[in-house]
């Protein structure tokens, strides 16, 4: 077993794919070197976007606002309403597929879309928080500009665009008058849904994470750190979207750069690359490939791996929760060792990601400077498919926020979930920004 187990690690090392080979306090300092920068320029990898967005605020009782929610799949819509008690009511609940995510569209069928999705509760409130969880600057009015696509969603022509406005603007144009809408990404609302989850708790500070089909990061910084906004008011916050899937400072090795090759994106979102949903299954798919190659397998598995068009990250942590069932890639194995190889390949390529992660988690917590105190620790609200359900992830993040965040830093966090967070997130923009 061991033997095994030190070929893989051998296999990685030399591919510069191996989780331990990546500095944690040297990374960690890189990161907080970027979001530095991405406040003061947009030179860096990552984009460090003004929100306008801030956590203050009563949200009103019992007023009705619509909520869009476009995500890296499906693309939601529903009515929200905060009782007397701050509880969060859902109705009018729709799911629909993401207008671009199965082709390229242009921008008008992508606005006549939404709208489509939007019609049948468009009487039911004058005000609009749309979660849109891609590159946008946001602007002081919160509408926003479309930046950039990801998640491989694929809309002809709105880079550039003022989303809210086009979309205000077609919907008037179908006799529903004049509607507010505020823009905002899921992470942002996910932070917002912390928020609102816990009043009657002592949170010092709060951060949004998102580990699903993409990843992203958001926190509170003092409106006197954002350089790059001339006149802030200097003793407010804001809510700064960091875009941190797309960082690209941190180790990469071999097989993260061939990956890369292969997208129509490349050189971009090389974080996203190495830990998201999308992403970590094809890129362990890649690894598992390469060792083969090097010959780790038996011919018979390797015969067998290379008869596979494609793996995804539900076929990897299938095979972690029942590596001797009848899922795709134990049909590849051909005895033990070749279980076990794959077994540790697998497990090591998702310890790399949770390791990378708690580095971006730590930057963050490291450049707010909050959390110090274990009775107020920071609230960090984590939503996503992947940061709940790949098996033996949260064992290792876990590991590395005690190591390395509340042993080294001295700093306290509390992971918070919460049901429809970015729909109930970004009712409470719509509601109070």
């Amino acid at each position: 077993m061991d033997t095994i187990k030190n070929a893989v690690i051998k296999f990685l090392k030399t591919n510069d794919m191996y989780y331990e080979d990546i500095p944690f306090i040297e990374s960690r300092e890189d990161f907080i070197s970027e979001m530095e920068k991405g406040l003061t320029y947009d030179e860096g990898t990552l984009k460090m976007i003004p929100t306008y967005l801030t956590i203050d605020g009563s949200i009103p009782e019992n007023k009705p606002v619509i909520v869009m929610d476009a995500g890296g799949t499906n693309f939601r819509v529903a009515v929200v309403i905060f009782d007397d008690k701050k509880r969060s009511q859902i109705s009018d609940f729709s799911v629909y597929p993401m207008p671009g995510s199965d082709r390229e569209i242009s921008k008008e069928e992508f606005y006549n879309k939404v709208v489509d999705y939007v019609e049948p509760v468009l009487n039911k409130s004058d005000r609009i928080g749309f979660c849109f969880s891609y590159p946008t600057e946001v602007l002081p009015n919160k509408d926003g500009i479309v930046l950039q696509m990801s998640k491989q969603v694929k809309i002809d022509g709105i880079i550039g665009d003022i989303v809210g406005e086009n979309i205000l603007k077609r919907i008037k144009e179908r006799g529903y008058g004049d509607k507010k809408i505020v823009i905002l990404n899921d992470t942002v609302a996910t932070l917002l849904g912390g928020k609102a989850f816990c009043p009657e708790k002592s949170f010092e500070s709060y951060i949004g994470f998102i580990l699903g089909t993409g990843t992203n990061t958001c926190y509170i910084e003092d409106c006197r750190n954002i350089k790059k906004i001339a006149n802030a008011d200097e003793s407010s916050n804001m809510i700064i979207n960091m875009e941190s899937g797309g960082y690209g400072k941190i180790k990469r090795g071999a097989v993260d750069r061939e990956f890369d090759m292969e997208m129509i994106d490349t050189n971009e979102y090389l974080f996203e690359k190495m830990v998201s949903g999308r992403y970590l299954g094809p890129l362990i798919f890649k690894t598992i490939k390469k060792a083969a190659e090097s010959n780790l397998f038996t011919g018979k598995f390797s015969s067998n791996i290379n008869k596979l068009e494609s793996l995804n990250l539900k076929d990897v942590s299938e095979f972690l929760n029942f590596p001797y069932s009848d899922n795709v890639l134990s049909k590849c194995c051909f005895n033990e060792d070749d279980r076990l190889t794959l077994f540790y390949i697998i497990d090591f390529m998702i310890e790399r990601a949770a390791k990378i992660i708690a580095i971006s988690l730590a930057g963050t917590i490291k450049k707010i400077g909050k959390g110090k105190n274990p009775l107020k620790p920071v609230c960090i609200t984590a939503d996503g498919s992947t940061f709940y359900k790949l098996k033996g992830f949260r064992e290792k993040l876990d590991y590395y926020v005690r190591k390395n965040i509340n042993d080294e830093m001295e700093c306290f966090v509390e992971f918070v979930k919460i049901d429809n967070a970015p729909v109930i997130g970004a009712a409470i923009a719509g509601l109070i920004n």
